[in-house]
């Protein structure tokens, strides 16, 4: 089935409340908001974070209907992020991960300046950290007691990258976890 990226473009009324409609109609239980109340969408709309010098979303698109959501963020930076929303019908069957492949090919090519892309996600959110490690991700950080979430309790978070550098070559590199001298390698230190 193929997939396509349409470009938003919500300073166009009929774009701009299905995009309303997308983020109010559906449930993102790993992101900050779970249930995004539609002013609160109508907000985000307006205050230009899904078009601008500095963001862009995307329509993933299957089958002709719009299945989920990239936007991109910090895009005048050289390290830009992502939020990637997938309806809760296409999740499961591998979306996400064509869509970060796609994401990634995207900045890298159209914006020379970034040379990594970086991912933020809960610890519990197993598909996405699967999917970033396919797309030639590479955790870099775990964050403990980061991520508030809907329910009231407080979640690690974990960080992943990709150097431009490893995206062109195929490979991955990973960090030197152990480039601190006398550190024990895990243990507390005194």
């Amino acid at each position: 089935m193929e997939t396509t990226y349409e470009r938003v473009e919500p300073t166009h009324p009929t774009h701009a409340e299905h995009l309303v409609d997308f983020l109010s109609g559906d449930t993102w239980p790993f992101h900050a908001v779970d249930v995004v109340a539609r002013d609160q969408a109508r907000r985000w709309v307006e205050d230009g974070r899904y078009d601008g010098p500095d963001n862009r979303a995307f329509w993933i698109v299957r089958a002709g209907e719009r299945a989920g959501l990239v936007r991109l963020t910090d895009l005048q930076d050289d390290t830009p992020l992502f939020d990637l929303r997938i309806r809760s019908q296409h999740r499961g069957r591998g979306l996400g991960g064509q869509a970060l492949a796609w994401l990634t090919g995207h900045v890298f090519t159209a914006f020379p300046q970034v040379r990594r892309i970086e991912a933020t996600t809960r610890q519990d959110n197993t598909a996405m950290r699967r999917a970033l490690r396919r797309s030639g991700y590479v955790k870099e950080a775990h964050y403990r007691d980061a991520w508030p979430a809907a329910d009231g309790r407080v979640r690690d978070a974990v960080g992943y990258a990709v150097l431009r550098r490893d995206w062109l070559s195929g490979t991955t590199t990973v960090p030197d976890w152990d480039d601190e001298p006398g550190a024990t390698g895990g243990g507390r230190e005194r």
